[in-house]
């Protein structure tokens, strides 16, 4: 009894597994695939980047890239939602490319577009070259996905003919100058510079000697020169504001000078020029003191004005800032000297090969104060001379027997016969040098635009009240007698390296029409002494033609603008 009922319930269970087994067996559905991919496109720069995009699936799936230059990680994942990196390297080429990534999970399928810039290719076969001083042409070649710029730092690198995008040629001049240079070629594209370095060498200091074109001494030079004239306010034009040096040659008012200008000063009778001239303003930097190649083809353009008429130049260092002029110290003498003969020895080698039509005069009015000279400011003064005389003997060539110009303190004639000795000139060399004062007496007739000052000048005027009770006709014979004595009867001639008189224009009649006497007057009788004393006269043309000025002539066409001051000035000479 027992047993039946246990085999009952057995018979019981055993079907209950039967209908339950039986209905696990059926094919339960599939969920729904899905597949979700956060973009549809990435974009790529030139240089390379990574970039995440994300994929959403509910079951397993894969990713790839069409390119093996588009990398993937992970490159699978399970259901869910995961983070992707695409990482594309830098473009190699000037061209855009592109690649396909895949997403699949089961029979679903995605795909994104995958673009990468092309880069900007600028590639140069050289970045530096080293030319000799005699200059030559360099060739660079360039491979570029586009059209690049130039830009030259240098004026002595130039373009030269024959050049195509793929070959770039430049002729480099030949070097003047004692120090060696350096300048750039740059070329861009599309904001990627490339840089080339032209380095070149310098002259040497010294050279043989050479006396070709150079065989007149100083008194003989002397003698060859009729009457000078200044191109004053010029090439000297510079400024200085809280020690920073700036210079240009139209900064102070005047054109810049054309050779149109300096046949008008020939044509008019003059047959030599002063050429002051700045040069602090035009340094590359105060290590070496390297004067600008541009500043000093400048100055050679307008000394080459002239010798082309056959008019003979000097070139000096003039005020400059002060540096030179404004210090006569024992504190500032070892420096400025040091400034003095870097400058000399590159204006020297640079201009060595010109014969002797050329002259060097070392500074200008040099002095501390207006009043009378200790014995520091006449040793530091002087000092200052020999080390321009120093300087440029140093260089060789036509330099060894160029006429050299030194100036007295402050250029005053009375300093000058009192105080002034020459320099030690170079062994082997005699009678080279010459000395340079300026006159401006009186100044309250030739300068002084103070209430006080004179319009009237000359025994003509004698006794008027506007006429300066100073500085008349006997005056400038002694003051010319006594550079004659000094100098001249030792065979040393006397450069007057300025003179002129300020023009009232703004005078009422008829005090105009007897200032204008008197200027004509002033004008003849200072040549007529100069003459018969034997100095050689420069005249200080400012430019400026109005009230106030100096100036001549026309700066801009080389007309006389005062024929009758001209005339004044070149007929006595006749």
């Amino acid at each position: 009894m027992i047993m039946r009922k246990i085999g009952l319930v057995c018979l019981i269970v055993a079907g209950f597994f039967s209908v339950v087994f039986s209905s696990c067996s059926k094919d339960d559905p599939e969920p729904e695939a899905k597949l979700v991919v956060s973009t549809e496109a990435l974009t790529f720069s030139a240089d390379g980047e990574t970039k995440p995009f994300h994929v959403q699936s509910n079951t397993a799936f894969q990713v790839s890239s069409a390119e093996s230059w588009c990398t993937l990680s992970p490159t699978s994942g399970a259901d869910g939602t995961i983070k992707i990196e695409a990482t594309v390297p830098k473009n190699p080429t000037a061209a855009n490319r592109t690649s396909v990534i895949t997403v699949t999970a089961g029979s679903l399928t995605k795909q994104l577009t995958v673009t990468q810039s092309g880069s900007i290719i600028l590639n140069l076969s050289d970045d530096e070259f080293e030319v000799p001083v005699g200059g030559q042409q360099i060739t660079i070649q360039i491979e570029s996905s586009g059209t690049y710029s130039i830009d030259i730092e240098g004026a002595w690198i130039d373009e030269a003919s024959g050049s195509t995008n793929t070959t770039q040629k430049f002729d480099i001049d030949p070097n003047l100058a004692y120090l060696g240079r350096t300048g750039t070629i740059t070329f861009t594209l599309n904001g990627v510079s490339k840089t080339v370095s032209v380095v070149q060498a310098g002259n040497p200091l010294n050279i043989a000697d050479d006396n070709t074109g150079m065989s007149s001494n100083a008194m003989t030079l002397a003698a060859a020169i009729k009457v000078g004239w200044n191109l004053g306010n010029t090439l000297e034009a510079m400024s200085v504001n809280n020690g920073v040096y700036s210079a240009n040659e139209t900064m102070w008012g005047n054109a810049m000078t054309t050779k149109t200008l300096i046949d008008g000063i020939k044509a008019a009778g003059f047959d030599a020029v002063r050429l002051p001239c700045a040069w602090t303003g035009y340094l590359e930097n105060t290590t070496n003191y390297r004067i600008k190649d541009s500043w000093l083809k400048r100055v050679s353009e307008v000394l080459d004005y002239c010798i082309a008429n056959d008019m003979h130049v000097i070139i000096n260092i003039h005020w400059d800032g002060g540096w030179l002029e404004e210090h006569p110290l024992y504190a500032n003498q070892v420096d400025v000297n040091k400034k003095q003969k870097a400058l000399w020895e590159q204006i020297a080698v640079y201009f060595r090969n010109y014969d002797e039509h050329l002259l060097f005069a070392g500074t200008n009015e040099v002095h501390a104060n207006y009043g009378n000279p200790t014995t520091e400011n006449i040793t530091v003064q002087q000092s200052f001379n020999q080390t321009f005389v120093d300087a440029v003997r140093s260089t060789g060539g036509k330099n060894k027997y160029r006429n050299l110009i030194v100036q007295a303190y402050n250029t005053n004639i009375t300093h000058a016969n009192n105080y002034m000795t020459m320099p030690t000139d170079a062994a082997g060399v005699t009678n080279r040098l010459m000395a340079e004062v300026h006159f401006y007496d009186p100044y309250d007739f030739t300068l002084d635009n103070s209430a006080t000052s004179k319009y009237l000048w000359g025994a003509d005027f004698a006794g008027n009240p506007n006429c300066s009770t100073w500085g008349q006709e006997a005056w400038v014979d002694e003051a010319f007698g006594i550079v004659k004595t000094k100098f001249i009867d030792n065979s040393i001639p006397v450069i007057l390296g300025e003179y002129g008189l300020m023009y009232r224009s703004s005078l009422p009649e008829p005090a105009l029409t007897s200032h204008k006497q008197a200027r004509v007057n002033y004008l003849h009788y200072v040549n007529q002494a100069a003459k018969a004393k034997g100095l050689k006269t420069f005249y200080w043309d400012s430019g400026f033609t109005g009230n106030g000025g100096s100036g001549l002539f026309n700066r801009a066409t080389g007309a006389q603008v005062y024929a009758d001051a001209i005339d004044a000035i070149v007929s006595a000479y006749d």
